[in-house]
């Protein structure tokens, strides 16, 4: 199976509690399931995922950035998609820490999540 999301590049940052994790039918894939809470005013950096993200808001207001595209701003019941390799950043408004629950489907030979250069 792929690397320990626990050693990824977003760990020191976030928390993040792997909810589950199962072989795909999709040849080369895993797909891994993820409760992140933000703290309020913290960003995640920009970063990218070697798979989908399929997410939702559970609590809290997050503003979405992805690379190329608007800005988005999602409340507590939004959900979100974000392509493959698809550089985002994600930032907690408040009040109190972001929850998200978000699933991947990803090549399982890569870490979950990798930072990705600001201005690439």
């Amino acid at each position: 199976m792929g690397a320990d999301p626990q050693r990824d590049d977003l760990a020191g940052r976030l928390h993040r509690t792997e909810v589950q994790r199962a072989e795909s039918s999709i040849p080369g894939r895993i797909i891994v399931q993820v409760l992140t809470e933000i703290p309020e005013g913290v960003e995640s950096g920009w970063h990218t995922h070697p798979g989908e993200e399929v997410g939702y808001i559970l609590a809290g207001t997050v503003e979405m950035q992805l690379r190329g595209s608007a800005t988005l701003r999602l409340d507590a019941g939004s959900g979100f998609l974000i392509p493959p390799n698809t550089p985002h950043n994600a930032r907690d408004l408040g009040p109190g820490t972001g929850r998200m629950l978000s699933t991947y489907v990803v090549r399982d030979d890569r870490p979950l999540a990798s930072f990705a250069p600001q201005d690439a």
